[in-house]
């Protein structure tokens, strides 16, 4: 075993969830492989969690990093004061209870969190932003957010805000990248700050500067589409680790 194999930082990773009669005939849980190399592959170990809401507070005190993952749901708008819902939009509400919950426990803990797609989204509203429920009816001329070409090709160009934490990580002010979401951050919550942007408006990146580290990106860093996304799970994955340390 290598010698350094207990201190490795463990991140929580959340999993995906389908009753759809695919991989079994039982609802499952689901993960794609590149979320978890993406930091295993910097020495960190992957746990991938279940949707068990009453263990949070256990979750919490064995992980030393939160991952929220994306996937094709929405979070609810009744969770940040909106009681229409659009046409487009569909909740998984069980792995919205669990995430939210286990979000807003990592950053009372200050645990480092790195927030993806619907991830960055839900980050949003934990802490008291809004969504745009559906782009395209919100957007005046947008940008296609959901892009056709695969997802390790870029889909568009953002605007880095300078001297953001996602600047200080990526070392430049664009970056080119996949995309594949019908909803974005609106209201951006009181303690949250902007970082990316595109050019039609659309928000593509938020911080909080209060926390150790707490990132979330619209787009899927995890396939390496630019040289910043490595960078961003190299600083994720190094905020994990000095957690680490600092426990020890």
């Amino acid at each position: 075993m290598p010698k350094n194999a207990y201190n490795a930082p463990k991140i929580g990773i959340t999993l995906d969830y389908e009753e759809t009669q695919t991989y079994s005939k039982k609802p499952w849980y689901a993960l794609r492989e590149n979320y978890c190399s993406a930091v295993s592959n910097l020495g960190a170990l992957a746990l991938p969690l279940p949707h068990d809401t009453e263990k949070v507070e256990q979750y919490l005190d064995l992980i030393d990093g939160l991952m929220i993952t994306g996937g094709a749901f929405d979070v609810s708008p009744e969770l940040y004061g909106q009681s229409e819902k659009h046409d487009s939009v569909t909740t998984k509400d069980n792995r919205t209870r669990f995430e939210f919950a286990i979000t807003r426990g990592a950053i009372e803990r200050g645990i480092p969190i790195l927030g993806i797609c619907g991830g960055e989204q839900l980050l949003n509203v934990v802490l008291g932003g809004t969504l745009i429920q559906h782009i395209p009816d919100s957007i005046k001329n947008p940008l296609e957010h959901e892009q056709k070409n695969p997802r390790n090709e870029a889909g568009h160009s953002i605007k880095i805000t300078a001297g953001s934490l996602l600047e200080r990580i990526v070392g430049k002010s664009q970056m080119a990248v996949n995309t594949a979401h019908h909803q974005a951050v609106d209201k951006v919550a009181p303690q949250l700050v902007v970082n990316a942007t595109t050019s039609d408006g659309v928000i593509e990146g938020i911080e909080l500067p209060s926390h150790p580290f707490c990132l979330g990106v619209q787009w899927h860093p995890e396939y390496h589409v630019d040289s910043g996304d490595s960078r961003i799970f190299e600083a994720f994955v190094e905020a994990c680790k000095k957690r680490v340390s600092d426990k020890i």
